[in-house]
């Protein structure tokens, strides 16, 4: 029934996170048109955590070694907009994205369920 899922990210500078997504983490894309880039995301996992007030959704993507993908990451510019944060859960950071948010990155500490 469901064969996928499409995560939207709005942006103050779209065609640089576009740039970025493309340059810089080397994703497989598509072009929808008039250069409007739709990416192959790897594979992920949803989950539901309790809410105190408006719920609002985070992307956060995952890695096998932080410190390697950190410095992977920062050897092409990328700027890491907090220190690392050790959680029971997993090994967690941020990353500034050229329109001028962040992601999280993590390394996570508890089963994966993108690997079943």
């Amino acid at each position: 029934m469901i064969n996928g899922a499409h995560m939207v990210i709005y942006s103050r500078d779209a065609e640089a996170d576009r740039l970025f997504f493309r340059d810089v983490l080397g994703w497989a894309h598509v072009d929808a048109g008039h250069g409007w880039l739709v990416f192959k995301a790897p594979p992920a996992e949803v989950a539901f955590h309790p809410a105190e007030g408006e719920p609002e959704h985070q992307l956060m993507l995952m890695c096998d070694d932080l410190d390697t993908t950190m410095s992977e990451l920062a050897s092409k510019g990328v700027e890491f907009t907090r220190g690392v944060s050790e959680a029971r859960w997993g090994r967690v950071t941020g990353v500034r994205l050229p329109g001028g948010s962040d992601i999280g990155l993590y390394e996570p500490l508890h089963p994966v369920a993108h690997s079943l």
